[in-house]
Formats: C-alpha cells, structure tokens, sequence
C-alpha cells in the first residue's frame, strides 16, 4: 500500500512519457505518408479480428487465473464472477491509464477479500511470476534457433541472460533463506509466501500460460502477416518477451513504447515505418477493446470509479501491484 501523496508522480508520469515519446514516435521520427500507405495495404478485418482476439485472449485467462489464486490460496469463497466483474470495470479505466487501472482492479479485489492486503499481493504476485517464467522459458529455448544465432542476436542473448541470473539469484537464496537460516531484506517475508504458495500447486498456472504465450505467438504471426509484415514463428518466440518488458514503462495505452519497441526489436523483417504503423494499429485496436470492455460491466466500473474517490477523499491508500501485469499486452 502507498500513500496517496506518494503516488501522485504514478499518476502523472504516464502522461509525461507518453507525450514525450507521441511527439519523438510521430512529430520527429515517422515518415506520416509511408505510414498510411502501409496502413492502406494491410489486410485490415483479418487484422483486427487477430488483434481483437489477442487482447480478449490475455483478458480472459489473466482474469481466470488472478480469480483462482485469489480462492486457491486465499479467500476460497470469492465467486469467479465477482473478480471477472471487477476486471472488466477497471478495463473502463484502462482507456485513460495502466497504473489507474490496475489500482482499481486491486482496490476491487481488496473489497471482495475483506480488504486483506495478502490478497492483492497474491492475485498480483502468483500470475505474474509464472507468465514472466513460461516466457523467459520461451525465450531461452528459441535463441538457439534464430537466424544468425548468438552473434546476431546478443540483445536476446543478454536479456535473457540478466533475468536468468536474477531468477537464480532469487532461487538461491530463497534455498538458502529455508535451509541454512540465511538472512536478507524480505526473507521472512519470502519464506511465509512460499510455505502458501508451494510450486506443487503452481502448475495450473504454469500450464494455463504456456497455452497463452502460445497462443500468442501465433495470433501475432497471423497478425503482422495480415499486415504485410512475415516474421518467423522463432522470431516472435524469442523477441515477444523483450517487447512486454518495454512495455512495463509507465504510459498511456502503451502509445510510444509499442512502436518504438516493435520497430527495434522487429528491423530485420519488415520497413520501420510498417512496424510503426502495425503497434499503432495494435494500440488502436486494443484501446476499443478496452472501452468495450469496460462498458460492458459498467455498473461495477461505476462503482470502482466511486469507490477510488472516496478512498481519496478520506486518505486511504489505494493499492498498487509490484509490477503491472500485462494484461494489455
């Protein structure tokens, strides 16, 4: 939990990068007449039904999994239905900005839990660190067979190298913290989480990402060669995971950090201009999908917007996850 002082440059900062990184992206470094020409020669129904299924994709499974670590581990009465309300409301939000939805979803789970703080922590925590580890799998097992391998691909090769070497770092003295007494900053705190959450029960989880990352991939190679941009099934594989931790910057809707990303991580298949234009059509298509889907549970997405006021107004912090999970992905 934060102070509402403490995170008003959360709610600010969006706006200043998006900004910053609109007017570089679109004001400085896009030539605006080659990008609508490669917009006119896209395939643009096949493309949007691909896109529109990518992003409804991470919003179903992503809700289905934060619902059940929230009954497996938690709160065991909490209905599905409940938490796929609160997550449909707070995608109404999504449409202004990543942080101030993700605060109203957590501030939803809390009320659903009984206001337990344990409860945001492991609806965050348990997703998110099995989807950033199906990914850094996929990622690892997909270097090898990227055209060029290690040489013309050092910047896979490093990333995954550095989350590698920090996963460890975390294992081993997680080991360490249980076996031998060994004492760090959050070790206690670590030690209770993983006697609640113990890897034996994490493989529905497990499982139920390896299903979306593939899928995934395969939605975006339909996608981007219904925009004219053929990159290899290995290609997405490897880089995929590159792009979802560009997108951890703080902006709105992503606008900025997904072209600017796609183009750099993408150069070798496709003109950069194609690149910029396709994460912006992705961008656009997955903002409809937002304000869809918060329209459709408007009432809950009332009720949160009411609920995050109030919390205001009477100096109650609102909830923030460690990391925002990449449900617009």
């Amino acid at each position: 939990m934060s102070s509402p002082s403490g995170t008003r440059w959360r709610h600010v900062l969006p706006w200043v990068v998006s900004v910053a990184l609109l007017v570089y992206v679109f004001g400085w470094a896009t030539d605006w007449h080659r990008l609508r020409e490669a917009l006119q020669a896209a395939d643009v129904p096949r493309f949007v039904f691909f896109a529109a299924s990518d992003r409804l994709a991470f919003f179903v499974l992503w809700t289905l999994l934060q619902a059940l670590a929230l009954r497996r581990f938690i709160a065991h009465a909490v209905p599905f239905r409940s938490v796929i309300a609160v997550r449909g409301g707070s995608e109404l939000l999504r449409t202004i900005s990543n942080p101030l939805s993700d605060a109203a979803f957590f501030l939803g789970l809390g009320e659903l839990a009984g206001r337990r703080v344990d409860a945001v922590l492991g609806a965050a925590l348990v997703p998110m660190l099995c989807h950033f580890f199906v990914m850094l799998c996929m990622m690892t097992a997909a270097l090898p067979f990227l055209p060029g391998g290690l040489a013309l691909n050092r910047d896979v090769a490093t990333t995954a190298g550095v989350l590698w070497s920090i996963w460890l770092v975390m294992g081993v003295g997680t080991h360490l913290s249980r076996t031998r007494g060994l004492r760090f900053p959050g070790s206690a705190g670590i030690r209770d989480w993983l006697e609640r959450f113990p890897p034996a029960r994490l493989r529905p989880f497990l499982l139920g990402f390896v299903a979306l990352v593939a899928f995934d991939v395969t939605i975006q190679k339909l996608a981007s060669n219904a925009f004219g941009i053929p990159i290899p099934w290995i290609a997405l594989a490897a880089r995929i995971p590159m792009l979802y931790l560009a997108l951890v910057v703080p902006t709105l809707g992503n606008f900025g950090t997904r072209e600017l990303a796609w183009a750099a991580l993408f150069a070798d298949y496709g003109d950069r201009d194609r690149l910029i234009a396709y994460a912006l059509a992705t961008n656009s298509v997955f903002l409809v999908m937002n304000l869809t889907l918060g329209l459709s549970f408007l009432p809950r997405a009332l009720q949160l917007i009411a609920a995050m006021r109030r919390a205001r107004a009477e100096g109650v912090a609102l909830p923030e996850p460690l990391l925002r999970d990449p449900t617009d992905p």
